[in-house]
């Protein structure tokens, strides 16, 4: 019998390690579970309102935040290593060896720019279906009313409260009030 004529289908010993190895690879690999890796949390008051405010927030209050972010600036100078070697006569034996150094300086630090916010018990449907009714008057927002604090309803906070500020999707008690949604308070007076 010629080796062409012979239909022998198992793999020559190596290769059938090298295999089994492999197999018992993937198997170990398969049988351990993976943590589906975990959301990170929103920083509080960026995506949504929080009642851990900033220090000396009134007690029960909801606050939002946007965040200014640091300005570095890459600084670039010449430092003098060695000074320069002068001749009795007042000339420049060696001249000065320099290098440059480069460091980022922080010209203006990060700043956590609070306001206050309708809390997110006064978020109710019919609230958020008002909001949406406001937005939509205004040119701001063109979902559907559902009554829901939902991604569209969000971006069209963000619009609108990007003219006055806070520019956020998370809506403040001034734009609420400017809206019509929440009692301005009155003056005692």
């Amino acid at each position: 019998m010629s080796p062409r004529d012979r239909h022998d289908t198992a793999p020559p010993p190596r290769t059938a390690r090298r295999c089994a190895a492999l197999l018992l690879a993937v198997a170990a690999l398969t049988g351990c579970e993976t943590a589906a890796p975990a959301t990170p949390r929103p920083e509080p008051g960026v995506l949504e309102a929080t009642r851990n405010g900033p220090a000396g927030a009134p007690e029960g209050s909801c606050w939002g935040r946007t965040v200014s972010p640091a300005v570095i600036e890459t600084v670039t100078e010449q430092v003098e290593v060695t000074p320069a070697k002068m001749n009795p006569d007042g000339s420049i034996a060696k001249p000065p060896v320099y290098k440059t150094e480069t460091r980022q300086e922080i010209v203006r630090a990060r700043v956590d720019n609070w306001f206050e916010t309708p809390c997110p018990d006064v978020l109710t449907p019919e609230f958020n279906s008002s909001l949406q009714r406001a937005l939509e008057a205004r040119g701001f927002y063109a979902g559907p009313i559902t009554g829901e604090m939902d991604k569209a309803t969000r971006a069209a906070v963000r619009r609108y409260q990007a003219r006055q500020g806070p520019n956020s999707e998370v809506l403040s008690l001034s734009t609420a009030r400017a809206l019509g949604l929440v009692a301005v308070p009155r003056q005692n007076g």
